[in-house]
């Protein structure tokens, strides 16, 4: 009788004991970990800084329509991006850049097989300070300026008071550099007239305080006309349109969704994702909707041009 009574005392002690030390069990085991698919998983993605707005919008929508997919955005220069996912710290990268045929054929050693995919087309930006009068720009007054055969805006207007032409971009490791270094055949050293700052966004507002300065930005950060951020961008600036190269240098084209389209305006790229996955993740399943329907209209609203969706242009003419 005295035993029962003592094990009644005492059993809800051992209860709440058995239960702390169940507790302590699942809590070492740890959560559940989300088996990866193309829409689960845990992943980091790299990204050119370039094209924030855009991947940034793609991902939003992505992981709302996946609630079991998180994707992590790291956004560098391009020189570092390309290193990250060399060295396999990424799987994904969004980036102007593609694998050279030396590099994919090291990859292809280390068995890895680089699947590149083209998703929109982007153009560079010749942003002006709104004091410029001068916005209107031949294809070979942008090559003199960049190969610094013109140095100041008086060169191109002799009525001109903005003085020397600074040359200012977003970063030294930038795709945005690399592409006029490649398109003007440009030293690896840049003149003294180039001004490396850290971001697009930062190149607007360097442009937007020096009235002789020449900027480069993707045009990303400037063509959604719903987003915030890219209208506060446009209003501190004035765009350059630009002539088409060795043609007709009495039309000029803005970086507009028509001119990147056709082409017309000269500055114009890709946006590719290179993957390196081995197996169909969630890597492969963000590059799929991106280069989907749903992925190509958000490409599409943002002021881009989508690759893989077929497009209509509208001409609207004024009266």
């Amino acid at each position: 009788m005295k035993i029962t009574n003592y094990i009644k005392k005492f059993m809800p002690v051992l209860l709440m004991l058995v239960a702390l030390l169940a507790f302590q069990g699942c809590k070492n085991r740890g959560a559940p970990v989300l088996k990866e698919t193309p829409t689960s998983g845990n992943i980091r993605i790299g990204a050119d800084e370039s094209f924030r707005l855009i991947i940034d919008s793609e991902i939003d929508t992505f992981t709302a329509l996946y609630r079991y997919a998180e994707i992590k955005p790291v956004y560098l220069p391009e020189k570092d991006l390309v290193a990250w996912f060399l060295n396999d710290s990424v799987k994904v990268i969004v980036s102007s850049w593609v694998p050279t045929d030396e590099q994919r054929k090291v990859l292809l050693d280390m068995q890895t097989v680089v699947r590149t995919t083209a998703v929109a087309y982007d153009a560079l930006a010749i942003v002006l300070n709104k004091k410029n009068a001068d916005s209107l720009l031949t294809y070979k007054n942008v090559e003199d300026i960049f190969n610094g055969t013109i140095t100041d805006w008086k060169q191109i207007n002799p009525k001109s008071n903005l003085g020397p032409i600074h040359i200012v971009f977003d970063n030294v490791k930038s795709g945005n550099i690399r592409y006029f270094r490649e398109r003007f055949s440009l030293p690896q050293k840049l003149g003294s007239n180039y001004y490396a700052v850290n971001s697009n966004p930062e190149v607007v507002d360097y442009v937007s305080g020096s009235p002789g300065a020449l900027g480069i930005i993707s045009v990303n950060w400037i063509s959604d006309k719903d987003d915030s951020l890219s209208l506060s961008l446009l209003n501190k600036i004035k765009v350059a349109a630009v002539s088409m190269p060795f043609l007709d240098e009495s039309t000029f084209y803005l970086p507009v969704q028509g001119s990147i389209y056709d082409t017309t305006y000269p500055f114009v790229r890709k946006v590719n994702m290179n993957s390196r996955e081995s197996f169909s993740g969630l890597g492969s399943g963000f590059v799929s909707f991106v280069a989907g329907e749903k992925g190509q209209r958000i490409i599409l609203k943002s002021g881009l041009v989508p690759a893989t969706m077929p497009i209509r242009i509208i001409q609207v003419k004024n009266e």
